[in-house]
């Protein structure tokens, strides 16, 4: 069983799920567009109500649990002052838990969150070079967008509606 556990992205958990997310980005980050960038989250955007992170926790019955991702969601302007946007950002499941039907689990329950914060939309940003976090996002509804940031390691913008 999958449970989610708000928590602070200073967190010291958080912070070693976040490492590990950078460190695996970096590692498989596509030479030709040169080198990764690392930017830590800033904690205030991940505080309802203008955002929130949480960890993933694999449960067996009588157990702890043990930690096996982490994701967040933040409130960004639109440029054009529409739909309240919130924006996804760092969805990472440790190597072991992959395959399990976790990624659109954790995805579902970032999207619940962002719409009791208020959101219409959900937007992100990714690689093509991962090439199995596109499919997760194109299965669960989300759709091609214009860039909506210069973050230098993305390729590809995603956007979706979301309805309360």
């Amino acid at each position: 069983m999958l449970q989610f556990v708000e928590i602070g992205v200073e967190n010291a958990d958080a912070h070693q799920l976040l490492v590990e997310y950078f460190a695996e980005r970096a590692a498989g980050f596509p030479a030709e567009q040169g080198q990764y960038t690392t930017t830590f989250p800033q904690p205030d955007q991940f505080v309802p109500p203008a955002g929130q992170f949480v960890l993933a926790l694999e449960r067996a019955d009588g157990t702890d649990g043990e930690l096996v991702g982490c994701g967040g969601i933040r409130r960004i302007q639109r440029a054009d002052a529409g739909l309240v946007r919130f924006e996804l950002k760092h969805l990472f499941l440790r190597p072991s838990v992959r395959g399990r039907g976790y990624g659109g689990l954790l995805l579902a329950e970032l999207e619940r969150r962002a719409v009791l914060l208020g959101a219409e939309e959900i937007v992100l940003d990714t690689n093509a070079s991962l090439e199995s976090a596109g499919a997760l996002y194109r299965r669960a509804g989300y759709s091609d967008i214009a860039a909506y940031n210069a973050n230098p390691n993305a390729t590809n913008w995603y956007g979706k509606q979301l309805t309360p």
